[in-house]
């Protein structure tokens, strides 16, 4: 097993080696802070590990801010900032509000890099650390994560609003959405497999157990148990039915029995043009191990316009 583990952790280090390069003119690297901050790393997976021992949801949550973060504006941290006289930041975005957790374990992690090299690790870094290394360990793959990125000076709400995709989205409006980041149809259908952790809230699905057509019937009546047609909006189910602590390959399988909690999930299997790459996920752990390393990679490597301004944040909610 440790063996077969090697060799998959070796066969993605290989393959991102193309991928590791900045974008948009931000020059990254992995060795961007081995001098000004060589405990970072450490004090990142510490930190992590500790908040998803605690609550192993907390994983899952670190790596929807990061998508949530990077899908508006680029990888700024700007979905950290709290509200301004000048600006309505992204917090509180139709998306984000009562959704999006873990500010408080990024804020934290910041005070501790903070007091290991004051003023020279961006808030956007550690998220993308964080969100690697909540993967890791939850049992999903690890890989290299390029740094040097900077934060934002402001937020947007109307972006974020406008720029993520919802959980009733069609299969097209997927491809375009993720399409718009330069991001391909594959890499869709594999960072959608951050789904396979985590728990989402009873307003995001009701519609799918009690309106979608192409939705298991046993699954259906088993979330609307606790997910009644008017009220408790806010009651949690597992996204994933069979193992929500774990990151695996049964999101996928969930979908081929017709059991995806989303809609916007059930459309990557449902006739379409992701089926065949869903049933190669059920059945190659590795291969979808790899294609999501590789789009976590093209995801983080999402960068702010180059007119954006920027800094080292001291405090992750405010600017300096």
């Amino acid at each position: 097993m440790a063996a077969a583990a090697a060799r998959c952790l070796l066969l993605v280090a290989v393959a991102l080696a193309p991928l590791l390069a900045g974008a948009a003119g931000v020059q990254l690297s992995s060795r961007f802070y081995d001098r000004k901050c060589p405990k970072l790393q450490s004090i990142v997976r510490s930190a992590v590990a500790q908040a998803v021992a605690t609550e192993p949801r907390m994983g899952a949550s670190i790596l929807r801010l990061f998508f949530h973060d990077c899908f508006v504006n680029g990888c700024d941290a700007s979905i950290l900032l709290d509200d301004t006289a000048s600006f309505t930041g992204e917090k509180n975005a139709g998306p984000n509000a009562n959704s999006v957790r873990g500010y408080d374990v990024i804020d934290a992690i910041k005070t501790q890099v903070e007091a290991a090299c004051s003023a020279t690790v961006s808030c956007a870094d550690i998220v993308v650390l964080a969100a690697r290394d909540s993967v890791n360990l939850l049992g999903g793959p690890t890989w290299t994560v390029q740094l040097g990125r900077r934060d934002a000076l402001n937020a947007s709400q109307s972006a974020a609003n406008s720029n993520l995709p919802g959980p009733g989205s069609s299969l097209d409006t997927l491809i375009t959405m993720f399409g718009n980041k330069g991001l391909s149809p594959r890499d869709m259908t594999a960072l959608s497999g951050a789904h396979t952790i985590g728990q989402t809230r009873c307003a995001t699905f009701r519609d799918r157990i009690y309106s979608d057509a192409n939705v298991n019937a046993t699954f259906a009546a088993l979330r609307q148990q606790t997910c009644r047609q008017s009220g408790g909006d806010d009651t949690l189910a597992p996204i994933d039915v069979m193992t929500p602590d774990t990151f695996d390959t049964a999101y996928y399988e969930n979908l081929a029995s017709r059991q995806g909690l989303f809609h916007s999930d059930q459309e990557l299997y449902n006739g379409g043009s992701q089926d065949v790459l869903v049933r190669m996920y059920t059945r190659r752990a590795s291969t979808f191990f790899l294609d999501f390393a590789k789009a976590m990679v093209r995801m983080g490597n999402l960068a702010p316009s180059g007119d954006t301004p920027t800094e080292i944040r001291l405090d992750c909610k405010k600017i300096n």
